[in-house]
């Protein structure tokens, strides 16, 4: 295990910090646009098909859910170019005023009249004309900022890195948003280690992990109940256990080749969050295990272009760069997956590109567009 370890690390820790490219820049990775491209407009599709009824039900209108994401997909696609037109090395040194900007807006969430509570939660922030979800833009930061930091080979810095990484998950958790601090720790502490700490800090890093994030889930009533029910889906079929009951019924009634799009039965609100947390459900009943597979390939081959090219990237920088967004695609859909198949307890986190949201779509586009400024060089 320790041998494969250092050859992981062997592969990331080879080049300079940053080295600007002598060459012509080359074309813009052509195959992973057109995987992300596919992926959205599933996306569109499916946020379609799920949330009929529920659009119908609160706002009168079939198309209201679809033609809010569209307008999301439209503002991610522009934002997706413009990304993909700056040059990545920028972001070296406007990390830390944007990590500071970050910590401010998780901040901002709590102030009446400019956080917008719902649901119990503190997670977004008004601005009049558009809310927005700070957490989702901390991921990318964060992202910017660790691998700006950890592209410089300095010692003695695994405190100051909990120290951060504690502040950031703090301010996430108060909101509360258990999720989205797991994503955040899992990239983070994934880049931690590429960047070439040594292996004895990752495996304390991870029992630590799995403490935290216990001791978080039975500090709060309704994560303690859901995870009791995880274990025990019987106790409260009707209560915590009823929406991954739903979901299983889902794939259960999806077969091998699904009901066909459009023939849901779960999407007319039997199914919570069916447009956006359990979309993946809706896609297993109505294209069955074939189509269902067929989108997890999708995702495997986004992740895979990112991880080839962080590999080729010119400079420590880039090549950690390229690492966290593929990191931060592949771990925030593991994570929903699982929680889809029972693997886990449900945790909220949506599915990338394809669950119904602005925020977070818009982000994600965003960074994918710098990842496909890092292919360029």
């Amino acid at each position: 295990m320790k041998y494969l370890f250092s050859k992981i690390k062997k592969i990331f820790t080879k080049k300079e910090i940053l080295r600007k490219p002598k060459a012509r820049l080359h074309r813009v990775d052509a195959f992973l646009v057109l995987i992300i491209l596919t992926l959205a407009g599933i996306g569109i599709l499916m946020v379609y098909n799920a949330s009929v009824a529920i659009a119908i039900r609160d706002f009168s209108d079939q198309y209201y859910f679809v033609r809010e994401q569209i307008k999301w997909l439209g503002i991610g696609i522009v934002s997706l170019i413009v990304f993909s037109s700056i040059d990545y090395h920028r972001w070296y040194k406007l990390s830390l005023p944007l990590l500071i900007g970050a910590l401010v807006l998780l901040l901002a969430v709590f102030i009446p009249g400019l956080g917008v509570r719902a649901l119990g939660a503190h997670r977004w922030l008004n601005f009049g004309f558009f809310v927005v979800q700070p957490a989702e833009i901390t991921k990318l930061i964060l992202i910017m900022y660790l691998s700006a930091w950890f592209s410089l080979k300095e010692k003695g810095r695994l405190g100051a890195f909990l120290l951060l990484l504690g502040m950031v998950v703090g301010l996430i958790i108060a909101q509360p948003n258990l999720g989205t601090a797991v994503i955040i720790i899992c990239i983070a502490i994934l880049l931690y280690f590429l960047s070439g700490a040594p292996v004895w800090q990752f495996i304390v890093l991870i029992p630590l992990f799995i403490i935290g994030a216990g001791g978080l889930a039975v500090a709060a009533p309704y994560r303690f109940k859901r995870l009791t029910t995880f274990f025990d889906p019987e106790s409260d079929p009707l209560g915590a256990s009823y929406q991954i009951r739903q979901i299983l019924l889902a794939f259960g009634s999806g077969g091998w080749f699904g009901v066909g799009i459009g023939k849901s039965r779960q999407k007319y609100e039997y199914l919570p969050e069916a447009n956006t947390d359990s979309i993946f459900a809706i896609i297993g009943e109505e294209l069955g295990f074939i189509g269902a597979a067929i989108i997890i390939g999708l995702f495997l081959l986004l992740v895979w272009r990112g991880f080839r090219i962080a590999k080729h990237a010119p400079d420590s920088f880039g090549r950690l760069l390229a690492l966290g967004i593929s990191s931060w695609v592949a771990i925030q859909t593991i994570i929903n997956l699982s929680a889809m198949v029972a693997l886990i307890p449900l945790t909220g986190v949506p599915l990338p590109l394809v669950s119904y949201g602005g925020s977070s779509l818009i982000i994600l586009l965003s960074g994918l567009g710098i990842l496909l400024n890092i292919s360029r060089h």
